[in-house]
């Protein structure tokens, strides 16, 4: 009976694993050597690594091997490399940042052999700055946030949810290989948050729902375009009354406030707190 109860449970755990493999499609696997001590950084590795249904990691605390899956046509080897690095961990390929190692619960400060002040790119590296498309990618994204801002401003739930589709698509014609290493950095950063928050205005009708997410993407976006090669002025701007009084920030390309947190409601609400250049 011991036998027959083994035999089931050793089927479903390899129809478990094989549906969990499933859903990486193009699969390519390697394995990378990554610093780390214990049972809680394998928990932080292997969640600064994956991504649903594009790159899945498996790191083994004795060994300081990982095995990454993921999708060969989605990312690559370095992507996931460097998100672990960003998160604190040292490998092959990248040497984490001073902050982001020093941020780490003292538990998990392995020790280094080589200590650097931020993400070294790879020696092949070709990009020192944005290359002449990236940069017009990225621009789109911009171009298509401030639509999405205007559409809020007008109160137009539908044509806010059409916008963010449209953002959604842009964001993923960014090509973060062809950044330089500070944007290439801080797109590795925000992408996915950028993509969720597009995509929950992209299926919501509900103005509030819309707004509370805009919230979430100005803050990113603001990031990003701090780190990027701007063309004009841009203005951060910021309501003291949005966000159940906690107030929320956005960007415009006019000087003249127009918030999308209220509409027609409180148009003029809000003052210019930064400009970015």
């Amino acid at each position: 009976m011991k036998s027959i109860q083994n035999r089931i449970m050793i089927l479903l755990l390899l129809v478990s694993f094989a549906s969990c493999n499933a859903q990486i499609k193009n699969e390519t696997s390697i394995t990378e050597r990554i610093s780390g001590n214990c049972g809680m950084c394998k928990k932080t590795i292997e969640k600064a690594g994956s991504i649903k249904n594009e790159t899945e990691v498996n790191w083994n605390k004795e060994t300081k091997l990982a095995t990454i899956t993921f999708d060969a046509k989605k990312t690559t080897k370095d992507a996931v490399l460097k998100r672990i690095a960003l998160a604190g961990y040292d490998n092959n390929s990248y040497l984490a940042p001073k902050e982001a190692y020093d941020n780490l619960p003292q538990c998990c400060q392995y020790e280094r052999k080589n200590k650097q002040e931020n993400v070294v790119m790879p020696s092949n590296t070709k990009h020192k700055e944005n290359s002449e498309e990236a940069q017009t990618n990225l621009e789109n994204v911009f171009e298509m946030y401030f639509e999405l801002k205007d559409a809020l401003v007008d109160s137009n739930s539908k044509l806010a949810s059409k916008l963010a589709s449209d953002l959604v698509v842009l964001i993923e014609k960014v090509d973060m290989h062809s950044l330089g290493a500070e944007t290439h950095n801080v797109w590795m950063e925000k992408r996915m948050h950028l993509k969720e928050n597009t995509s929950i205005i992209a299926s919501s009708k509900k103005l509030e729902e819309q707004r509370t997410n805009f919230k979430a993407i100005s803050e990113n976006i603001y990031v990003l375009m701090k780190a990027s090669k701007l063309n004009n002025a841009i203005y951060y701007q910021h309501c003291p009354m949005a966000n159940d009084g906690k107030g929320a920030n956005w960007l415009s390309k006019e000087k003249q406030i127009k918030n999308p947190y209220y509409g027609a409601m409180m148009l003029s609400c809000g003052k210019i707190i930064e400009t970015i250049e």
